[in-house]
């Protein structure tokens, strides 16, 4: 008996069940989906893995913003580094930035600080040329260093501010000796009783806790006459902030006489150590 003959015609594809032969994937079809337990996009860029303290100068020419539009500012420079920033997890998400102690609006400062977080490791050099590029207005890169991650945040960690202050010439401002003794004055006291402005009200509080130092560094406006002083106030995270003019204030109170500022200027902030 002949063996049966095999019908004729072209041989039929292998099963697609087949292991060695998997479908094709159409390069134009859906993407595979994502693990259920991958965290999202947005969270995998914001996840920081460098973060860099920014120390800068705001000069006399930087546009006089609030506190708000200063941030504002930060972010679209930040933005138009093109740096790897991370960025928060808002419905609009901005970059992580922690300033330490906004500054007052018109206020000059010369080491100011700001941390900033990337998703990605860079070099010192790289960084530096992406904040260079875009500062805001009338600021500047004074000095950069990375710190750990998990350090606490700036504003927490600060201890004290330096301020420079240029007194006006008036004829009945104080000699340097008077408002040197006014100093110690209010250095010596127990209280400082004072009232601050706060929400259309009146508050008083005692700046004597927010005060650490008042100097008089020269006579230059004439024989015995000040003409710059340097105070260093404090940080509190339960009293509050002491403030430059209410210092200044205060020295009027203990002189008996007028002290008024024609500029005052942050020199540093002081961090605990």
């Amino acid at each position: 008996m002949e063996p049966a003959q095999r019908p004729s015609g072209p041989a039929s594809p292998e099963s697609p069940e087949s292991p060695e032969s998997p479908e094709p994937r159409d390069p134009q079809g859906p993407p595979e989906p994502r693990d259920p337990q991958a965290p999202p996009e947005r969270a995998r860029r914001s996840e920081p893995v460098q973060r860099w303290r920014v120390t800068f100068r705001r000069g006399p020419d930087a546009p006089a913003l609030g506190q708000r539009e200063q941030r504002d500012a930060w972010d679209a420079m930040l933005v138009a580094s093109g740096l790897p920033l991370a960025m928060g997890t808002a419905t609009v998400p901005r970059p992580r930035v922690i300033a330490a102690a906004p500054l007052p609006v018109g206020m000059s400062g010369e080491r100011e600080l700001l941390d900033v977080f990337l998703v990605e490791r860079l070099a010192v050099a790289d960084v530096r040329r992406g904040l260079t590029a875009a500062l805001p207005a009338g600021h500047g890169l004074v000095d950069l260093h990375d710190v750990w991650l998990g350090e606490p945040a700036l504003p927490g960690q600060l201890a004290a501010a330096e301020y420079r202050i240029e007194l006006a010439e008036t004829p009945d401002l104080p000699a340097a000796e008077e408002i040197r003794n006014a100093g110690r004055a209010l250095l010596a006291a127990a209280t400082i009783r004072r009232t601050r402005d706060k929400g259309g009200r009146s508050v008083e509080y005692d700046l004597r806790p927010l005060l650490d130092a008042v100097e008089v560094l020269d006579a230059g406006l004439g024989p015995g006459r000040p003409a710059t002083l340097r105070i260093r106030t404090r940080f509190d995270p339960e009293r509050g902030v002491g403030r430059p003019d209410e210092v200044l204030a205060a020295l009027a109170d203990a002189a008996a006489a007028p002290i008024r500022a024609t500029s005052i200027v942050r020199e540093r902030l002081i961090l605990r150590t």
